[in-house]
């Protein structure tokens, strides 16, 4: 079966001017990296196949709907808020790469945590747009009018509005997954820390909608999936040539 990610690691290296592929960025760090991303694919087909999905909405909801739904922790602190800490996060990112607040980075390692976030957070709701999943508060057994479709079931409609998987509001933490590999070469410490934040983060976000009835767990597992997907695809990029010199530009 052929590589997937064979053409995005030969085009870094020739960007980069690498002398071979393999001591471009196939380090041990990139295969564990990749290696959790195919072990969280195949825990989320089994999630999938398991149908456990339903059977934990209905911990939170019933026929009178989710107590939680417009709870201020839930809809404001951990909904609203998470949104302006997105924000926050994404404006640190852009002033990073212009004037650098981790000096040791290179403006590529800089950057590409940029261009990273923002295709992470451009792509989440471009596949939640085009899905035809509709969200568990949408279900007749909740007080809705849809019915309960997996979104595996592809171009089948449930009745309901539809537009709910992934979830949206996950990538709110998930796509600063770039932290960590921005930093993971010059500060690893702080990359550990980062990515800890992240899933921290991502786990609240994901957990207040679940609680809400806005998301099944696996729409914010496939979002976490997605999200350290293109983060490892794109790794090979944040390396070049001056990856151990110190820059200010």
């Amino acid at each position: 079966m052929k590589n997937p990610f064979s053409r995005p690691l030969a085009a870094a290296a020739e960007l980069t001017h690498a002398p071979a592929l393999s001591s471009l960025d196939a380090s041990p760090r990139f295969g564990r990296a990749l290696a959790i991303a195919l072990a969280g694919f195949v825990a989320l087909l089994l999630w999938d196949l398991a149908g456990w999905d339903l059977a934990v909405v209905r911990l939170f909801g019933n026929a009178n709907g989710f107590a939680l739904r417009d709870h201020w922790l839930t809809a404001g602190v951990l909904h609203q808020g998470g949104r302006w800490v997105a924000t926050g996060m994404a404006v640190m990112l852009v002033v990073n790469a212009i004037r650098p607040l981790w000096p040791r980075l290179t403006r590529r390692e800089r950057w590409g945590a940029v261009a990273l976030t923002a295709v992470s957070l451009i792509l989440i709701p471009l596949i939640k747009h085009g899905s035809a999943t509709s969200c568990p508060w949408d279900l007749a057994e909740f007080g809705g009018t849809a019915r309960y479709v997996s979104h595996w079931s592809f171009g089948v409609r449930d009745g309901g509005p539809g537009h709910c998987f992934p979830s949206g509001h996950a990538s709110s933490a998930f796509a600063f997954f770039s932290l960590f590999f921005m930093l993971r070469r010059a500060y690893p410490v702080q990359a550990r820390l980062a990515l800890a934040g992240v899933l921290v983060m991502g786990v609240l976000y994901g957990g207040a909608q679940l609680a809400r009835g806005a998301h099944y767990p696996s729409h914010t597992l496939w979002t976490a999936w997605i999200c350290w997907a293109l983060a490892v695809a794109a790794a090979p990029y944040f390396r070049s040539r001056d990856a151990d010199a110190v820059t200010s530009r």
